[in-house]
């Protein structure tokens, strides 16, 4: 329990600095609260003098009584709009920041973190999690006042009666064990469920992306079971949850009705035994229900204190060394030539199955040299390395001569394009996706790349032009089309590297071959690297690595590995047969 304690504090610390940037909304829904707070202390002193007025006929008193607290309602209903836009105006600032921070974690951790764990982990952290952190201290500033009113109140009864005193403070001893009880089950169970929620948010992603595929594949009902069993699973816990909770607050509630008759019996012996005034026990009965606001002010921030507590672990998890980030130099090169050389590289998504094996060569700047091999053979893996995407194992990658862990972020990716296969498109419209990588680009600018990756006749085709939105992942373009928008976003880059991971696998005969000549107009300009299972596009290169089960068996121009590499000879001849 003081582990939980001690990491609710800690938390706190690192919410600081957002209640310190926003405090004048913070100071401003304290100013307003504790006038609220004060009023609340005062109006049940005098509704019990309404009904001493109206026992004793004291008509006139009874309406002077009634104007104030006519006057301290109003009072009291503008703090609670001030306070209440004070504590907006911090909650939806304190949350975007939150949220920017979170969303800023993410980008900064390593691939395989973001391989291993579904969309939604960070989804559900991002939409839910950030919500309690940013409730926090509005949620600690109003129970705070509520228990400071309650207590204010606890010691106006104190000074009236000690006996009634005891009697209350006993009651919130009690409820005080119970809540802590309810709020320590709460807390370990809601965990679990949280997690549970997680796996079932990506699953629920996933099925949304994959829509298309399950329609095809006609694997509605089996899609239909997996996440019905899943949700299942995940309601089963939350109302195992929330019926224990219903337990908890049953006995709260029982506890408290208990204490109401005792209430009555003991104030009817302290009035009969002339200990109590009958006056005072009105005032102390007008007060009864603001000592149940403490003790529902308690439960509460317990409750959220445990909430926050909660989300907070889950979110700084990301950014505290429980996920693992990227980490990179602090060399940094405005510009690289563009030579690169893998030294003995060693490398396995399972570090006990390597997928490169003892892999050296060297390209040279402005040079085009292909990677041609057998799906599976590790051509991919060799990208994602060269752009710092994931970090070796043993051996050194050299940008420039430089080993890649000694140069800084801006360095490696400013500096290297990679255009995949299946690239992600956002959905923005096509300028929008184009102007990601030059946030100043010019549309005369636009208009060039698109027109070198043939594109831009067909953008010119459609209703509004480049401010097309292309819809989630791209769904309004072609598979080809994709992959032209992304070898535009690449060229407006103006990196000094470029890598074509299959980026003319899903064009047509007639495209791929506009592509390739696109490409073949950037050579002796730039660094180009290409992954090709056409070996037709990778011919005129000016070097062919041959990559086997994760080594370089082969080098050499076509001509020279026809003549030398049988696996080289083999790969070309099948796709003879298959043209």
């Amino acid at each position: 329990m003081k582990r939980k304690k001690n990491n609710t504090f800690k938390n706190l610390r690192k919410m600081y600095p957002y209640a310190k940037k926003y405090k004048k909304f913070l100071i401003g829904y304290v100013i307003a609260g504790t006038i609220f707070c004060i009023i609340n202390v005062i109006i049940p002193v005098l509704s019990a003098k309404i009904v001493l007025d109206i026992s004793n006929n004291l008509l006139t008193d009874l309406l002077t009584v009634a104007f104030a607290i006519l006057i301290l309602n109003i009072v009291s209903s503008l703090c609670t709009f001030f306070s209440s836009r004070m504590q907006q105006k911090f909650y939806y600032k304190a949350i975007t920041d939150i949220e920017l921070n979170l969303i800023n974690d993410t980008f900064s951790l390593k691939k395989s973190e973001i391989d291993k764990h579904t969309s939604g982990v960070f989804i559900d952290r991002l939409t839910k999690d950030t919500e309690n952190l940013a409730d926090v201290f509005g949620n600690i500033i109003f129970y705070l006042t509520q228990f400071f009113q309650s207590f204010g109140v606890l010691i106006a009864i104190l000074v009236i009666n000690r006996y009634m005193f005891l009697y209350f403070c006993m009651l919130l001893v009690i409820i005080y064990f119970v809540e802590k009880a309810r709020t320590s089950n709460w807390y370990e169970s809601t965990k679990e469920y949280r997690q549970l929620n997680e796996k079932n948010s990506g699953l629920i992603s996933e099925i949304i992306r994959g829509m298309t595929d399950i329609k095809i594949l006609n694997s509605n009902k089996r899609f239909f079971e997996v996440v019905g069993n899943k949700l299942e699973e995940s309601n089963r816990k939350n109302d195992k949850i929330n019926s224990t909770m219903m337990k908890y607050i049953f006995a709260s509630n029982f506890i408290q009705h208990i204490f109401t008759f005792l209430f009555f019996v003991i104030g009817v012996f302290l009035v009969s035994i002339k200990n109590l005034s009958i006056s005072n026990f009105l005032i102390i009965y007008m007060y009864k229900d603001r000592v149940y606001g403490l003790v529902e002010s308690i439960s509460v921030l317990f409750s959220s204190m445990k909430q926050f507590t909660l989300s907070a672990e889950r979110i700084f998890e990301i950014s505290d060394g429980t996920f693992e980030v990227e980490k990179f130099g602090k060399v940094h090169l405005d510009k690289v030539k563009g030579n690169f050389e893998f030294k003995n590289v060693t490398f396995g998504y399972d570090k006990n199955k390597p997928i490169i094996k003892d892999m050296s060569f060297k390209i040279n700047s402005n040079e085009t040299v292909a990677f041609i091999g057998k799906s599976g053979s590790g051509k991919s893996t060799i990208f994602s390395l060269l752009d710092k995407l994931y970090t070796v194992d043993q051996g050194e990658i050299l940008i420039d001569g430089i080993n890649i862990n000694k140069l800084d972020k801006s360095s490696i990716r400013d500096n290297i394009s990679i255009i995949n296969q299946s690239p992600y498109i956002f959905n923005f419209s096509i300028k929008e996706n184009l102007s990601l990588v030059k946030k100043d680009a010019t549309m005369e600018e636009i208009v060039e790349v698109c027109k070198i990756a043939k594109l831009h006749d067909y953008i010119m085709t459609l209703p509004d032009g480049y401010d097309t939105l292309v819809g989630e992942s791209g769904v309004m373009l072609s598979g080809g089309q994709k992959q032209r928008l992304a070898i535009a976003r690449a060229l407006l880059k103006k990196t000094e590297i470029i890598l074509f991971d299959e980026a003319t696998s899903a064009l047509d005969n007639e495209t791929q071959k506009e592509i390739q000549e696109a490409i073949n107009s950037m050579k002796g300009e730039y660094t180009i690297l290409i992954i090709a299972h056409r070996l037709s596009t990778v011919i005129g290169s000016d070097r062919i690595f041959v990559i086997d089960d994760g080594e370089k068996v082969a080098e050499g121009s076509h001509k020279e590995l026809m003549a030398t590499n049988e696996l080289y000879k083999k790969l070309y001849k099948t796709e003879l047969k298959q043209s």
